[in-house]
């Protein structure tokens, strides 16, 4: 254990990170020329395209210093706020942690999240400035803010370039100086984490997992305590760029399992593995259910590929144990499912992936987040979906989640990001100024307001400077309202969302208006109203498209116009009666980017 070191590295997103595990990979030879490629670890198209880890890796390196040979297993994290439980489960599996900062953009939001989910697991840390090759570099600005951040001294910092290789060798040298090998008792009972799993179409579900105490055999009988099933050690091994099986894992290694899981629910991330003859006496502390914070339906454009988008919707799940879903029905969309994601991003990247993996066509209503309703009868309904409220007169209160956000930003964008926040519903809780023109801004937000376009107005109005990190932190009593879209009367139940009170006017007569310039106009006039309750709060009318029926007469008696207009006045009412409006998918679309 003493030749071993278990390190991660935490950076914001577009830090550099995955570049820097490309050097580290190549310069400790782990990946030969030929199986090179950039972001080697990301093996997504969509992470490469967005620069942003999705699912995290591990992989096993081996360096030699001073004539030794040392062990450097490499666990990767997600730089997204929506994956910070998968964060927090890699930093558990760790000794150290490399703490990656952009040199041209300083400390960001997640930087500092991450940093403190890994000063909570007592990690050693090791600050790195990076893309020092780049003309517009500030490091003495960007060592004084890790310096502040840290508490360590200047000549700590180390000074790479990830793009060019420069100061690899430095890293490598204080991962192994500066990061403790790992302690843990190789005969006391089997007690390993698992911090992540991948599905394989041939053999199962495959769980990575770090061994504390005890060591671990093929064909052992283990035993997952979260979820208290039994399975045999059919194959354990190594991460190298391919698995490496092995006969025996012992205390601090990092490996992988295979038993033939089939069910991606049997595997937690966080879950503790023991031997089910000697099982340890405690798990490890951290596990948590990865709860999904929005939810939103995802329907077929085409009615006769709901089981095709049921068995798409499977698949990832094999892969995102985080996505949950269940069947449900839209009377204006047909069958779908109500998808839960772990935040914005998720529902994009899911979205993406149906589309590229599985050629699905799928429309996304609006989402929502989860509201807790306390009713006259003192029972407290998980809401999920507008169409799930109860009646108005049964509901005695509605509590909202709320989030506690962290928005750092140069001094400049502090106002319009003040007024974003405050017009989102926020309440400031303190301001702290990081450098002289770096500030740090902490808001109670209301985790729906969030939801739509509050990510895409803060990077507007701060010009890309401004980071955010979040979490949930507790739900608070609201005045909220179900706005119901109706189109001739009958309510469109995709479009209708739970919105506040004091926003429900402002946004019906939006949405009326969009929907007035997307619905196509019919033989008939179709009215489109916003309605809270049984009360009409905005209405548009899409007007008819007439035909000329009078064309034919020219001259002769008024009666005869008349008689041929009252015909058509007849035909009008009978059509309005029968006729439906089909509400087009760009609409649904367009509630999203409703500003």
């Amino acid at each position: 254990m003493d030749h071993t070191r278990n390190f991660c590295i935490i950076a914001h997103i577009d830090h550099g990170k995955s570049t820097l595990a490309d050097r580290l990979l190549q310069k400790t030879g782990s990946v030969g020329e030929r199986e090179f490629q950039n972001q080697l670890l990301d093996d997504m198209d969509l992470e490469r395209e967005k620069g942003i880890t999705i699912k995290s890796h591990a992989i096993q390196m081996q360096y030699q210093y001073n004539n030794e040979t040392y062990i450097l297993n490499l666990i990767d994290t997600p730089g997204h706020v929506d994956f910070s439980y998968e964060v927090s489960r890699s930093i558990a599996a760790c000794e150290g942690a490399l703490l990656v900062v952009d040199a041209t953009q300083g400390i960001q939001a997640q930087t500092i999240s991450n940093l403190y989910l890994a000063i909570d697991n007592n990690l050693d840390i090791i600050p790195i400035l990076n893309k020092m090759d780049m003309p517009n570099a500030m490091p003495e600005e960007v060592t004084d803010q890790i310096v502040d951040l840290l508490g360590c001294n200047a000549n700590e910092v180390l000074a790479v370039s990830a793009k060019t290789g420069e100061g690899i060798e430095s890293v490598l040298e204080a991962i192994i100086n500066r990061i403790r090998p790992p302690q843990g008792d190789k005969n006391a009972p089997l007690q390993a984490l698992i911090f992540d799993s991948v599905f394989n179409s041939f053999r199962g579900i495959i769980a990575y997992f770090r061994i504390f105490n005890g060591q671990i055999k093929t064909n052992d009988f283990v035993k997952f305590v979260a979820t208290e099933k039994n399975y045999h050690a059919d194959e354990i091994g190594v991460l190298g760029l391919t698995q490496q099986p092995r006969n025996t894992l012992e205390a601090g290694d990092v490996g992988y399992i295979i038993s033939g899981i089939k069910n991606a629910k049997e595997v937690r991330v966080g879950d503790t593995i023991t031997h089910v003859e000697n099982p340890c006496k405690n798990a490890i502390d951290g596990f948590a259910e990865v709860k999904p914070m929005l939810f939103a339906g995802i329907y077929p454009v085409d009615a006769d590929d709901y089981e095709e988008l049921r068995s798409s919707l499977e698949k990832l799940q094999l892969n995102d144990a985080s996505l949950t879903f269940e069947p449900e029905s839209s009377a204006a969309l047909g069958f779908g499912f109500r998808c839960g994601f772990l935040g914005l991003l998720h529902m994009e990247i899911i979205q993406e992936r149906l589309d590229r993996e599985f050629n699905m066509d799928v429309i996304t209503t609006v989402p929502n987040v989860s509201y807790k309703v306390y009713t006259t009868k003192r029972e407290v309904i998980d809401v999920h979906n507008p169409s799930g409220m109860p009646p108005l007169n049964n509901i005695d209160h509605i509590e909202e989640p709320y989030i506690f956000a962290q928005i750092i930003t140069k001094a400049e964008y502090i106002g319009s990001i003040m007024k974003l926040c405050l017009d989102k519903r926020g309440t400031l809780k303190s301001q702290v100024y990081l450098t002289t023109d770096r500030i740090e801004l902490s808001f109670d937000l209301p985790l729906g307001e969030i939801v739509f376009d509050f990510y895409d107005k803060l990077k507007s109005c701060s010009k890309g400077y401004a980071s955010f990190d979040y979490h949930l932190s507790d739900y608070k009593e609201a005045k909220l309202s179900k706005l119901d879209i109706l189109l001739n009367g009958d309510a469109v139940d995709a479009l209708s969302t739970l919105i506040h009170v004091s926003h429900a006017y402002d946004f019906g007569r939006r949405m009326c208006e969009k929907l007035k310039e997307l619905i196509p106009r019919q033989q008939f006039d179709i009215a489109i109203q916003a309605a809270i309750g049984s009360k009409i709060i905005a209405r548009e009318t899409v007007k008819a498209v007439r035909k000329d029926v009078t064309a034919k007469c020219y001259g002769g008696d008024i009666t005869r116009k008349r008689k041929l207009l009252e015909k058509q006045k007849k035909g009008k009412k009978r059509m309005r009666q029968i006729g439906n409006v089909e509400v087009p998918q760009s609409a649904f679309l367009a509630v999203l980017k409703i500003d």
